[in-house]
């Protein structure tokens, strides 16, 4: 058996490098070296691209041509081996798995040298020199991990002894714009997973909507507002910003979806449209979307609102095309989509609020207030929520209740807050949430 299989991962090198063309960008936080690399053609593409970079060209098949020189591109492999790693990665979300592999496998390779080198040195040198030599050239393979965090807890706390000594208020995540919500959560922070379920049109497209145009639009205590991004799985990008003009407007959504504008819905929704069209909002409505598409998506958000604060909202969770490994065990499949969207919103740095259906037994019971267990598949997402959110209209089972267009935000779970529940107006002509001390004029 060949042994040397063991220390090469062709495909790893392959997939990362094929990212890296899809999407050039990721260069500037890779920490893969062209030494990382085994095959001589990916050391040779890799440092054209990143000295490419280095002076600030843009990072493609031509300006690679041109960078090795034309007689030289076999060098990298030839143009067809460029356009097919190109081709050949459908994703970027999945390029830190890559670089772990590529890094692994060259620390095998440097072990097997070191190996070697112990065979060779054994025969002619001081038995205690060669261990001690050998040991050296362990530890320095140990400690390139190629990782940068290094536990270390100095710098984290003078960051709280300087938060401390400015506090920022009662609100230090990005703003809802519902006052009462805000309090009570401190506004949603970045690295956390939300979760905002429902039964179906109790709100919870309307609830989210009005809370991107909040806080994309918020200026108060110096907050400048933030960047959304939508992953509608359910309705079309215009449909959603059909609803967004409605609330912006104040235009009745029935009109809105029938065409029927008087003339004063003209100049409402003239001025919800400039609204939208200078706002830093992206929506992305193709359906049977991955994790790992919603990751690259927000990744290439990250980095066009550098300095903003992101939010991202997915209509909704279990609509995420979740992995064939699980061959139709959907409390498996939506258990992983639940792990990823966490580990994603810590990565990026972003908050991910992701909406949630809930399961008919809530209409079995006489108090029809939502609970924890009425989450489709409830366990895992329970599991990896920082806040659970639960939206209930009396008058969605009572056509005469005395709390008409009051909706309640029961939040069920806060990882590191109180938990309770805020009562909002809800005008369903707009779609529009209110606090309920503002006075609404049509």
């Amino acid at each position: 058996m060949d042994t040397n299989q063991f220390l090469y991962n062709i495909d790893a090198e392959q997939s990362f490098l094929g990212a890296l063309l899809s999407e050039p960008e990721l260069i500037k936080d890779s920490r893969i070296k062209p030494l990382h690399l085994s095959q001589f053609k990916h050391r040779n593409l890799l440092a054209a691209m990143i000295e490419l970079d280095s002076k600030g060209i843009p990072i493609d098949l031509v300006a690679i041509v041109e960078q090795v020189g034309r007689d030289n591109i076999g060098s990298v492999g030839g143009h067809k081996y460029l356009s097919d790693l190109t081709e050949s990665v459908p994703t970027t979300a999945n390029i830190s798995f890559y670089e772990k592999l590529i890094f692994e496998y060259w620390q095998k390779r440097e072990m097997s040298k070191i190996a070697e080198e112990i065979k060779q040195n054994a025969a002619h040198e001081d038995v205690s020199a060669t261990i001690q030599t050998s040991i050296s050239n362990l530890m320095r393979l140990e400690d390139a991990t190629g990782d940068e965090e290094d536990g270390a807890i100095q710098n984290d706390l003078l960051d709280i002894y300087e938060e401390l000594a400015t506090p920022k208020g009662e609100i230090t995540g990005m703003r809802s714009g519902f006052a009462e919500l805000d309090r009570m959560t401190s506004g949603f922070q970045k690295q956390e997973l939300v979760i905002i379920a429902a039964r179906p049109s109790v709100g919870k497209t309307a609830f989210c909507l009005n809370v991107a145009a909040n806080f994309m639009g918020s200026s108060l205590n110096q907050y400048s507002g933030g960047a959304v991004g939508i992953f509608s799985l359910e309705m079309s990008r215009k449909q959603l910003l059909k609803r967004m003009a409605s609330i912006l407007g104040n235009i009745n959504a029935d009109a809105m979806r029938t065409g029927n504008l008087t003339a004063n819905d003209w100049n409402k929704l003239s001025q919800a449209n400039g609204i939208l069209g200078s706002a830093d909002l992206r929506i992305f409505d193709r359906p049977g979307v991955t994790v790992n598409e919603i990751w690259s998506k927000a990744r290439k958000m990250k980095r066009e609102y550098a300095g903003k604060d992101i939010l991202i909202i997915i209509d909704y969770l279990q609509l995420i095309t979740g992995s064939a490994k699980h061959r139709g065990n959907r409390t498996q499949e939506i258990g992983e989509i639940s792990r990823m969207l966490k580990h994603m919103a810590r990565e990026l740095d972003i908050c991910v609020i992701a909406l949630s259906q809930l399961s008919r037994g809530v209409e079995q019971r006489q108090d029809k207030r939502p609970m924890m267990s009425d989450i489709r598949e409830s366990g895992q997402i329970e599991q990896d929520a920082d806040v659970i959110g639960f939206l209930y209209r009396d008058d969605y089972y009572d056509k005469e209740s005395k709390s008409k267009n009051i909706i309640e935000i029961i939040i069920a779970k806060q990882r590191n807050g109180p938990v309770g529940t805020v009562s909002l107006a809800f005008i369903k002509e707009y779609g529009l949430f209110l606090n309920l001390e503002r006075r609404f004029d049509s």
